[in-house]
Formats: C-alpha cells, sequence, structure tokens
C-alpha cells in the first residue's frame, strides 16, 4: 500500500527536478500539487462508495424481508460508512506527501486521526440504534429497557475511543493513559455517577423485570401517574393521565417505593374496595311484619324464610322469651341489607365471579358502620372500571332506605344535633 502511494504521489518531483526546477519550488509545487490529487482522489471515492453502498444497500432493503436492513438505511449507516472510506485513504496518505515536513505530517495525521475515530464511533452507534429499533419491534423485546443497555455501550465506547484520541493527540502510551485514568478515577467517578448508578439499575430493573415499557406505574414521590414510556440509562419516562410527562431517575426505581399495576392489568380482574357508612342509630332488630315486607325483595326472599325457620325453631327449643325482641336468636335490617348487597353483586354482570367477592363491615367508627365492598371488576380499563363502581355504589345508596338504613352524613348530622 505504501509503495503504491509513493507511486502515485511521487512522481512529479523527480520531473520537475528534471526540467530544470530548484529544489525549493518543486518540493512546495509537487507539495501543492499532490495534496489537490489527494482531495480529488478522496472526493471521488466518496462519491464512488457513497453511489455504491448507499444504492445497494436500499435496494437490498426493499427486497429482503427483514426489517433491519432497513433500518440501517434509515439510520444512515451505509453513508457514514461512505465517508470513512475517503478519511482511511486520506490518513495512509498524509504521511507519504508530508514526509519531509514532520511538523505537518504530525499535525495533519492527529487531525485525520481522530476524526477517523470519532467517525467510527459514530458508524457503531448507528449500527447499535438499528438494533434497538429492531428489537424494540419484536414483542419479546419490546418491553424491555433496550436504551439503557445501548447507552452504557456507547458510554463504554466513547471512553475508549477518548483514550485513543488523547494518546493519539498528546503521544501518550495506552499504559500510560491507564495510569493516569487510575489516578482520577475518584473523580472520574464523580462525573459519571448518576451514569453508574443508572446502569446498576437497568441492570436490576431487567433481572428483576420489575418495570416494562408500556407498564402503569404510580411513584407518588415524583407525582408519576401514567404508563411507562421509554426507559434509559439515566432517566425513566412516564406519561400522565393527564397527558403531562413525568421524568424519574433510573436509580429511584431501585431506592424508592412504587406501585407498578401490571399485575392487576394481567390478572382477571381490577379490584374494587370501597365502603359507606350506615348511621349505627338507624340499625335494629326486625319483626314479624317488617320480615314480611322485606319478603318482597326477591333476591332476599328465600333467604329471609329459610333463616326465620332456623331462628323460629331454636327460639321454641330455648323458650325464649319474645316479648323483647333482644332475646334469643333475630334477623336485623342491616344483616340483611349486608345479605342483599352479597346477592346484588353475585348477579351483577360487571364483576368476576371466580375472584374474592363479598360485603362485609368493618370496625366501627365515630362517624359510622362501614359497610365496605370487596369485589374485582372484570374490565381492568380505567374508564369502564369507574362505570362498574359507580353503578355498583348507585344501587346500594338507593337500596339502603329500603331496608330502613341511614347513611352517614356529617353536615345532616352536625344539624340534627345542634
Amino acid at each position: 500500500m505504501h509503495q503504491k502511494l509513493e507511486s502515485l504521489f511521487g512522481w512529479l518531483y523527480p520531473l520537475l527536478r528534471k526540467i530544470g526546477l530548484g529544489d525549493t519550488v518543486a518540493s512546495y509545487t509537487s507539495l501543492l500539487v499532490n495534496m489537490v490529487e489527494m482531495i480529488v482522489l478522496a472526493y471521488l471515492i466518496y462519491m464512488l462508495f457513497r453511489l455504491v453502498l448507499v444504492t445497494f444497500m436500499a435496494v437490498i432493503a426493499k427486497k429482503t424481508r427483514t426489517n433491519f436492513d432497513d433500518l440501517l438505511v434509515s439510520n444512515k449507516t451505509a453513508k457514514y460508512i461512505s465517508y470513512l472510506i475517503p478519511f482511511l485513504f486520506i490518513y495512509k496518505s498524509v504521511p507519504v506527501i508530508l514526509e519531509n515536513y514532520v511538523y505537518w505530517e504530525s499535525f495533519f495525521g492527529k487531525v485525520v486521526g481522530v476524526y477517523i475515530v470519532v467517525l467510527t464511533l459514530w458508524i457503531i452507534r448507528s449500527i447499535l440504534k438499528s438494533i434497538r429499533d429492531y428489537m424494540k419491534e419484536k414483542p419479546k423485546y419490546s418491553d424491555k429497557p433496550i436504551d439503557s443497555f445501548i447507552q452504557v455501550i456507547m458510554i463504554m465506547l466513547w471512553i475508549f475511543g477518548i483514550g485513543i484520541i488523547i494518546s493519539k493527540i498528546f503521544d501518550i502510551s495506552t499504559n500510560a493513559l491507564l495510569g493516569t485514568l487510575g489516578a482520577v478515577s475518584a473523580f472520574v467517578i464523580l462525573i459519571f455517577r448518576d451514569t453508574i448508578l443508572g446502569f446498576v439499575a437497568s441492570v436490576q430493573v431487567a433481572l428483576n423485570d420489575m418495570v416494562r415499557i408500556g407498564d402503569w406505574i404510580t411513584f407518588d414521590k415524583f407525582g408519576a401517574d401514567g404508563d411507562v414510556i421509554e426507559i434509559n440509562l439515566a432517566t425513566v419516562k412516564v406519561r400522565n393521565f393527564d397527558n403531562t410527562t413525568t421524568t424519574i431517575p433510573t436509580y429511584s426505581l431501585i431506592s424508592d417505593s412504587f406501585r407498578n399495576w401490571r399485575g392487576m392489568l394481567d390478572s382477571d380482574g381490577r379490584r374494587i374496595k370501597r365502603s359507606i357508612l350506615i348511621k349505627s342509630k338507624s340499625i335494629r332488630f326486625l319483626n314479624d311484619d317488617e320480615l314480611h315486607k322485606l319478603k318482597r325483595i326477591q333476591l332476599i326472599s328465600n333467604y329471609i324464610d329459610q333463616r326465620q325457620q332456623e331462628v323460629s325453631e331454636y327460639n321454641q327449643l330455648h323458650s325464649i322469651d319474645k316479648s323483647l325482641l333482644v332475646n334469643g336468636r333475630n334477623l336485623t335490617n342491616f344483616g340483611l341489607f349486608r345479605k342483599y348487597i352479597t346477592g346484588y353483586l353475585e348477579q351483577h354482570p360487571g364483576l368476576n365471579k371466580d375472584m374474592i367477592l363479598l360485603c362485609r363491615q368493618l370496625q366501627p367508627t365515630p362517624h359510622g358502620m362501614p359497610l365496605e365492598i370487596y369485589a374485582f371488576s372484570k374490565d381492568q380499563r380505567f374508564e369502564q372500571y369507574e362505570y362498574i363502581m359507580a353503578d355498583i355504589f348507585d344501587h346500594i345508596l338507593a337500596a339502603v332506605p329500603y331496608f330502613d338504613l341511614e347513611i352517614f352524613e356529617l353536615a345532616t348530622d352536625t344539624k340534627s344535633e345542634i
């Protein structure tokens, strides 16, 4: 290669000397012509390889079934390679043309060498971007933090490339450069602290499958409540349900607590856990006339008959004095109401009957007796979930007066006490 370049650029100087020009004039004239020749040849090489590589890759991309080559075209990989080849030609030509000009040979050699390193990194970056885009199109990898891994690789390559550039510019050996970096490692760690923490977090997030792209997460510390749209080395982007975007440091996913709703979305139902407060004073025993009236409610008609028979047999067997309702066993309006709500939930088409479904009372509070609905909707979508829950509680609130119960309302109770 060196001999060919010498024959390509070494023909003019002997010719000029042969026709009688002085050494200085012949030398500078030869240098100028050779520089122009090198630039022209480099441009022709660039145009040739750009035409061949870009056109060839575009044609291949259209004919193949895989989308990877299309991504290489869109990320301009062939174009960057066509830039690199003429600079490699220049890098090899400069020592031949500037053989007698040591300073300028060193200067231009370093400049072109630095550009080649940067351009090589740019080519690798375009290939990695194509790999990233290709993997994101695959369902198997669409929810993985691929961006984080690509960024880590690029950071390592840039560190390596900067090391080569520094060693080339200042003529430092690789061993000396590594020793210098070891001495300033604490400073380097300080600069790349967030990057290192982000890398550690990205690896743990991926290995432990903590967060995927598309997951719905809630992170109260950062005010995030929405879908994860991007996981990078340093940040995680969340599109909130109000269409704002929250940026969360990746390391916070392993250092702080957050809620991931993926389990709920992947399950067969979304939990409904809400309660109403019943006035304690409105809870009482029911007499036979009231029970007869409540039998008209179809959901609990058979239950009342069955329970009445059981209670009557028990009271008769134990000779209970029923002149007072408190004696023996009795039915209450609150108990029948709970049974009614349970039957209503079991018939509701929006609830998953294969999961927990119950109506329970909680510990009494100063504001009344909490009656809680614990069930799971079939549809996990936010709009449908809210609709199902509202439909259930609309019915519950409307049914309360039929059992002679009252809902606790602070403002109403305050007025009545005054």
